[in-house]
């Protein structure tokens, strides 16, 4: 077998924790079906992250250099609100098909391990994604595109809701649900909301 740099061998486990927990449910995932998964023995992978909370606040790092960094440049981009707000949707349900399992695994392990950091580092994750929406809703107001009445605040709370139900959509109802034109649908109820 090649050997890997840690970065790689990171990234691997990282991807085969979600892909797991994707396929078999959070209950399933051990260090010997995970090693298994890779091709590496059970203290190869406690090499590269000591311990299972390490990898959990590897993925919360990578969701906030990844998904929130891509978030954050549709917010800035000159451009529509509507169609920032088509982009960052379409952005967030694009990252959570390709990471599967990873609103489970954050929700569950976070909250459930009691760590004060992860609730926290989740906690903020949540508030960023909030405030950029806030920020897209309010710049469409600006433009006149959007209801003036509408409270951002509570529309940002609403939004939040779809990308973590579509993730757990996809996970209890894997083969049953179906994605086809899940974007477009989802854009047209945001925006029939925002109306004036």
């Amino acid at each position: 077998m090649t050997r890997e740099s840690t970065e790689v061998r990171q990234a691997q486990i990282k991807k085969a924790v979600l892909e797991i927990i994707s396929d078999e449910g959070l209950h399933h995932l051990s260090t010997r079906k995970l090693a298994n998964k890779i091709g590496l023995s059970e203290g190869a992978i406690f090499r590269h992250f000591p311990t299972k909370r390490d990898i959990i606040k590897g993925i919360m790092d990578d969701v906030e250099n990844d998904l929130l960094e891509k978030l954050k440049n549709i917010v800035i981009r000159v451009e529509p609100s509507n169609k920032k707000l088509f982009s960052y949707l379409c952005a967030n349900v694009e990252y959570l098909k390709l990471n599967r399992g990873i609103t489970i695994l954050l929700f569950s392990e976070a909250t459930h391990l009691g760590d004060a950091e992860l609730k926290e580092k989740l906690n903020l994750i949540l508030m960023q994604q909030k405030l950029y929406i806030k920020k897209i809703v309010e710049g469409g107001i600006k433009e006149g595109l959007w209801n003036k009445k509408i409270n951002s605040d509570d529309f940002a709370i609403m939004y939040l809701g779809i990308p973590i139900t579509f993730n757990i959509e996809m996970i209890l109802n894997n083969k049953a649900f179906v994605m086809d034109n899940f974007c477009k649908k989802m854009y047209y109820l945001l925006t029939k909301t925002l109306e004036k």
